[in-house]
C-alpha cells in the first residue's frame, strides 16, 4: 500500500466514488484495512455491507454519551461503566439498560475511504437500540475518513430482553468513497429505468416516498409487541411462537390505526420496493413533519431487494414504527418514509436475496427471523 493507505494493486473500480460490495470489502480485509478478531464468519459479508460482531465483555453504562473531539470510548467507560459483564458464555441484557460492547472488528480506513452503519433488520425488527460509536466520535453510526482504531456498540433493548454472546450480529457497517447519493433528478430517472417503487407517479423529494399498509389481507395489518416477555435469543431462528410476544393487529373499515406512546409496531409499506444491482437504498431517519413516530429503526437495504432477477419481485419494506409522546392516527396509504439511493463502485457478484439465502426477500409483513407461526 501506498502512503495515503491506497492499495496498489487496485483496480478501476476501487478508486470509483460509491459504496464498496462485498469483492471490495474482502480486499479491504486482506490489505488490513478491516482487521475482523479472527476468522470471519462465511456469510458475514453481505452484498454491499460487512456485519459486526460482538466482542467479549458488555459494559453497562449509566447514560448514553458520545465520546468527542480527542477523547476515546475508553475514557468514557472508566467515568460512566458501572459493571463488565462477560459475553463468552452468553449474557441477557435488560430493557431499558445501556450497554457498550467493544466490537470484534476494528478498521484502519484510508483517507479516502469512510463508513456508515446501521442496525441489521433483525435487530430493528426486535426493537433493539444499536448505535455504533468510535473514540473521538461526534456523531453516532459514522466512521470518519482515514479512522484508525476500534468499533464499539451502544445496545439497548426497548421492548425485549435479549440473550447476547460473543459473535453475535446486531449492526451493519459499509464503506463509501466518495460522493454516491443521487440527486432527485437522478432517482426518478431511476426509477423510470428501473421501477423502485410499485407507482407510476412517486412522490420524490428528498428520496422516493414509501406509504403505509394499513388495508392488509385477511384483516391482519400489523403486529403490536407485548410487554413483560420472555427473553429473546438473538442467535435463535424461528424459536419462538410469535403470540407470546406480539399481538396482532388487525385493519379496522376506517383504515387507520392509533398508535399508542412508546408502543412498537412492526407494519409494511404499501411499495413493492426494488433495489436495483448496481445500487443500495437507505430508510432516511424520522421526520417530525409526517407525524410524531419514529420509522425503521434499519433502514439500509443491500442491492438485490426486492430484484426479480435475485427472487425478490412484490418485496415490501418492513416498517418498525414507535410512537413518541402522544397517541398518533395514520391513514392508509400515509407517507411514514422516503428511500434514498446511492450507486455501489461495482455490480457485487452475490446479490441479497436467492443468492446468498437471505431471510426477508420477496417479504410483505414479516416478523424477524426469532419467530414462528403458532402451531394448531
Amino acid at each position: 500500500m501506498g502512503e495515503t493507505g491506497e492499495n496498489i494493486n487496485a483496480t478501476a473500480s476501487d478508486r470509483a466514488p460509491g459504496i464498496l460490495p462485498a469483492e471490495a470489502i474482502r480486499r479491504l480485509v486482506g490489505n488490513r484495512q478491516i482487521i475482523p478478531g479472527g476468522d470471519l464468519a462465511a456469510d458475514q459479508i453481505q452484498p454491499a455491507s460487512l456485519d459486526l460482531r460482538l466482542g467479549r465483555t458488555a459494559y453497562r453504562v449509566r447514560a448514553s454519551f458520545l465520546p468527542g473531539p480527542n477523547r476515546t470510548v475508553r475514557d468514557r467507560l472508566d467515568l460512566l461503566g458501572l459493571h463488565k459483564i462477560d459475553l463468552t458464555q452468553g449474557a441477557v441484557l435488560e430493557t431499558g439498560c445501556v450497554y457498550i460492547v467493544p466490537l470484534l472488528e476494528e478498521v484502519r480506513l484510508p483517507a479516502h475511504l469512510a463508513a456508515d452503519a446501521n442496525p441489521k433488520s433483525s435487530t430493528g425488527r426486535l426493537d433493539i437500540f444499536t448505535r455504533v460509536i468510535t473514540d473521538n466520535a461526534r456523531a453516532f453510526d459514522k466512521v470518519e475518513s482515514g479512522y484508525h482504531g476500534p468499533l464499539y456498540l451502544e445496545i439497548s433493548p426497548r421492548t425485549f430482553p435479549i440473550l447476547v454472546r460473543t459473535g453475535s450480529r446486531l449492526a451493519q457497517i459499509r464503506f463509501r468513497r466518495g460522493h454516491a447519493l443521487l440527486s432527485d433528478h437522478e432517482t426518478l430517472e431511476l426509477h423510470e429505468a428501473e421501477r423502485l417503487v410499485d407507482s407510476d407517479t412517486p412522490d420524490i423529494t428528498g428520496g422516493i416516498a414509501v406509504s403505509v399498509d394499513l388495508a392488509g389481507k385477511v384483516g391482519l395489518v400489523g403486529y403490536r409487541a407485548k410487554r413483560h416477555t420472555a427473553v429473546v435469543d438473538v442467535d435463535k431462528r424461528a424459536g419462538y411462537d410469535v403470540l407470546d410476544f406480539w399481538e396482532p393487529v388487525e385493519t379496522r373499515h376506517s383504515g387507520s390505526l392509533i398508535l399508542d406512546p412508546n408502543e412498537f409496531y412492526i407494519l409494511a409499506s404499501k411499495e413493492a420496493v426494488h433495489v436495483p444491482p448496481t445500487y443500495a437504498a437507505e430508510m432516511v431517519p424520522f421526520d417530525p413533519l409526517v407525524g410524531e413516530f419514529r420509522v425503521h429503526y434499519a433502514g439500509f437495504f443491500d442491492p438485490g431487494f426486492g430484484h426479480a432477477a435475485a427472487g425478490g419481485h412484490g418485496s415490501k419494506a418492513v416498517l418498525e414504527v414507535r410512537s413518541r409522546d402522544v397517541p398518533f392516527i395514520i391513514e392508509d396509504g400515509q407517507i411514514v418514509g422516503r428511500l434514498v439511493y446511492e450507486r455501489l463502485t461495482e455490480r457485487p457478484g452475490a446479490l441479497y436475496g436467492t443468492d446468498i439465502g437471505s431471510h426477508y426477500q420477496a417479504q410483505g409483513l414479516k416478523l424477524s427471523k426469532h419467530f414462528h407461526l403458532p402451531t394448531l
